[in-house]
């Protein structure tokens, strides 16, 4: 419907389509030097402060058109305001609705066949925070907020180049959710962005309240327990990926930005292996390296080697694991399970209490359980060791989102070591890295830069299983261009 020049008119469509919804504001007014001029003007009440204050942008706006002759505001709000306050023009009513619900005045003036936005305060919003869940020692504190603008600010901050393009887009056919594509044009394939595009087009949604509603539509393998979409809350990381050629996908009222594409290995590094020196982060890597195959497999090689395999370890350390076993009713391979489903409880129930009971939890909860079971003979201390390195192992693993495909197939390997022995978990392991092999993500493999390495068309990279110097860290991954891969050189170098 498009804006009449009839003010009455806008007016009962504004009132129609608000009714009942008590926290828009709909105001009539007479405005002008001699008050003859009627104008509505239309807000959700938090979004947009006093109107009469000279400082918010709608009381400038208002307050000038209180002193102009009627004759002269007609000019005025064509000209957006002559610089007054940030404004814009609509043609329709449904346009003016979209900027009203998010978050901006709307003002319809008697005789002018268009709606002019007074940009708002928005919505309320928690600010720029500190990122709880990537904690560096170095680089910056700073986390996403659950504003795109703001995120999409806080990457432009950190790229100032208007090569870093930030595309906007509704979805949800409800909730009218606001998401931005933020890369760099000259780095990223056109082909990415388009299907990026087309896998977020292709479902219709009642309403997208997360980022994680984005990335479970737009996975083409749903039922791997991998993740496609790489998670973060830091802007620095964003901004750093988005100089290698990647996409960032931010989602209003999301805190947590996704990365794709995704591979393997951008899972285990962190925002800091680019701020220190190359002999600790490959120290540090090696160690998430070590973390993710502890977190999988040490229960199932522990139930291999007291079941099937006892000839590899020394006679002193099989008596040992004999003398602590007496008197426990249970199999191993049911000890191994129980232990493991208590400390995944004791885990979910850390996150769920409030900070300050937290810590209390896991640290107490996992001592008194682990103590009271071997005092009680329901376990073994052994068992309890074994578990601890497991769970420990699991919060080595940087990415949240990556660490949770692990704690889940690591029950897969319990029952194939102990059922199986060596043999059991060496076929799991196969499974796992044929499935791995064939995973894609927007058709980069996820195993890249380990295979398909015929496909990057590079070989100076060096920021993989072990990080070079950084002064060797000459080119882009594979994700850029390839007439865009050279990122380093020494001045005057061709």
């Amino acid at each position: 419907m498009k804006v009449s020049e009839h003010i009455q008119e806008n007016e009962m469509y504004l009132r129609r389509e608000c009714e009942k919804c008590d926290d828009v504001i709909i105001r009539h007014m007479k405005l002008g030097k001699h008050q003859q001029t009627d104008c509505v003007i239309a807000f959700v009440e938090v979004t947009v402060s006093n109107m009469m204050l000279a400082d918010s942008v709608a009381g400038k706006f208002i307050n000038r058109l209180w002193t102009l002759p009627e004759e002269e505001m007609r000019s005025f709000v064509e000209k957006n305001g002559a610089g007054i306050s940030d404004t814009a023009t609509y043609g329709t009513m449904e346009e003016a609705m979209a900027s009203l619900l998010s978050g901006n005045a709307v003002f319809f003036m008697d005789g002018f066949d268009r709606a002019v936005k007074i940009a708002g305060r928005g919505y309320p919003n928690m600010g720029v925070t500190k990122a709880e869940s990537e904690k560096v020692l170095r680089g910056s504190r700073e986390g996403f907020t659950d504003s795109v603008k703001l995120n999409t600010a806080l990457i432009r901050k950190r790229v100032r180049s208007t090569g870093l393009k930030v595309e906007e887009m509704q979805t949800g056919v409800r909730s009218d959710t606001l998401v931005a594509l933020v890369y760099m044009e000259e780095l990223v394939y056109p082909g990415l962005l388009e299907e990026i595009r087309e896998r977020l087009d292709a479902w219709e949604i009642d309403g997208v309240l997360d980022s994680g509603m984005l990335e479970q539509l737009a996975e083409k393998d749903w039922i791997s327990p991998f993740p496609q979409f790489e998670t973060t809350e830091r802007p620095d990381r964003a901004a750093m990926e988005a100089l290698n050629g990647r996409v960032v996908l931010l989602c209003d009222n999301s805190p947590v930005a996704l990365l794709l594409p995704a591979v393997f290995n951008s899972f285990v590094k962190v925002s800091e292996d680019r701020y220190n020196r190359f002999e600790m982060v490959n120290f540090q890597r090696l160690l998430r390296y070590a973390a993710i195959f502890a977190a999988l497999l040490s229960s199932g090689f522990y139930l291999a080697v007291i079941n099937f395999h006892t000839q590899i370890i020394p006679a002193n350390l099989i008596l040992s694991f004999a003398e602590a076993r007496k008197g426990v009713p249970f199999p191993s391979l049911v000890e191994i399970l129980l232990m493991e489903l208590a400390f995944e409880l004791i885990r979910e129930a850390g996150v769920r209490m409030p900070g300050p009971l937290s810590g209390t939890i896991g640290i107490v909860g996992g001592l008194i359980i682990g103590d009271a079971a071997v005092s009680a003979n329901l376990v073994s201390p052994m068992t309890v060791v074994v578990v601890a390195v497991s769970a420990l192992s699991s919060l080595g693993i940087p990415n949240e989102e990556f660490s949770a495909p692990f704690r889940l197939l690591k029950y897969g390997f319990i029952l194939l070591g102990g059922f199986m022995g060596c043999f059991g978990l060496t076929v799991g392991l196969f499974l796992l890295a044929g499935h791995l092999s064939g995973l894609t993500s927007f058709r980069i493999p996820y195993l890249m830069p380990f295979v398909s390495r015929e496909l990057q068309g590079y070989q100076n990279e060096r920021d993989n299983l072990f990080r070079g110097p950084f002064r060797t860290l000459r080119t882009r991954p594979a994700f850029a261009r390839r007439e865009q891969r050279i990122r380093l050189k020494k001045k005057g170098d061709a």
